[in-house]
């Protein structure tokens, strides 16, 4: 990881969306950092804003009714916020790139993987003919894709979920990236090709300095795979820090509920732990903390006003009023 200027930095970013139903708040004040070579882990429930701040990063939000209210997003200085259309057009699939979870919904059935790898590389980068043959066939080789020559000629269905994984890789960082956003891209492979795939998004990693937003719900991923952690609930970071320090000392009462829930070694039948209750509805959001109906450690103040941000130690802080008492 570099110790330069953060390639990535976003402030604040908020994304709503404006129903009958009222306002959701799906992204409400996300803030955070990210350099060159880093990966940083999105985790928590489903439904708790991983996958919304990904697509406010690059402009994607669902329209008419999902919208960016506030907020900046910064890749290398530049504020992707005030770019126009035509302008992110010209970011995505360049500077930033997205990997999917199921590559059957990003793969176009009807093109074969030659064609689909090559229309990035064509449009950001302008080769034709030849060159771009090569280009294709080098995105491929990358990923580890064997006999690309002949592979580059079929189709989606003919690959394994696996390899079609890393056909979605290939367009993905065919381009060279600066960013590379991996929404829980293992989700439909099995836990030994997820291994595989993982270890090999590592190496490209670290061969051309990528950084990475890994969405996941797998610790397991996060400890093997990410130098930092945010943890989500209810469209806002309520704990972050290096995947040492969470792991370590989880400080807000949401991380350590999520780290009980994972099986154990050893762990007898019928003893799997669980979160009780339900996340909160994004558009009735409670006035203090949304974690704390659900909460083993509530406090009267927990209702009443949204938790301070807590320096736990040096880059590990979490939004809690127990780790604030317990920092008093």
């Amino acid at each position: 990881m570099s110790d330069s200027s953060p390639l990535l930095v976003v402030e604040d970013l908020k994304t709503y969306f404006f129903t009958r139903r009222g306002i959701t708040k799906a992204v409400d004040g996300v803030s955070f950092t990210l350099h060159a070579g880093e990966t940083l882990a999105l985790v928590g429930e489903s439904g708790s804003g991983k996958s919304v701040t990904c697509l406010s990063l690059v402009r994607l939000v669902p329209e008419p009714a999902g919208r960016i209210v506030g907020g900046k997003v910064l890749l290398e200085g530049e504020d992707l916020l005030q770019k126009s259309r035509a302008e992110m057009r010209r970011v995505r699939g360049k500077q930033i790139a997205t990997v999917l979870q199921d590559p059957m919904t990003s793969l176009n059935p009807a093109l074969t993987i030659g064609t689909q790898v090559g229309e990035v590389v064509r449009l950001h980068q302008g080769l034709r003919g030849t060159p771009l043959r090569e280009r294709v066939l080098e995105a491929l080789r990358r990923l580890r894709i064997s006999a690309a020559d002949t592979r580059l000629r079929q189709y989606p269905h003919q690959f394994s979920g696996g390899m079609r994984q890393r056909v979605s890789s290939a367009i993905a960082l065919s381009c060279a990236p600066r960013l590379l956003i991996a929404d829980e891209p293992t989700t439909s492979l099995d836990v030994t090709i997820q291994a595989q795939y993982l270890e090999l998004l590592k190496e490209v990693q670290a061969s051309a300095g990528v950084a990475v937003i890994l969405v996941t719900h797998d610790f397991g991923i996060v400890a093997a795979n990410a130098d930092r952690v945010a943890v989500m609930y209810a469209g806002k970071i309520v704990e972050m820090g290096s995947t040492l320090q969470l792991f370590d000392n989880p400080s807000h009462p949401y991380t350590r509920a999520l780290m009980r829930c994972l099986p154990e070694v050893g762990l007898k039948r019928g003893q799997l732990a669980e979160i009780g209750g339900q996340p909160p509805d994004p558009a009735q959001l409670p006035p203090g903390c949304p974690f704390a109906p659900r909460c083993p450690e509530r406090q009267p103040v927990c209702d009443e006003v949204f938790p301070p941000s807590v320096t736990v130690e040096n880059g590990h802080v979490a939004s809690c009023w127990v780790a604030s008492a317990a920092r008093a």
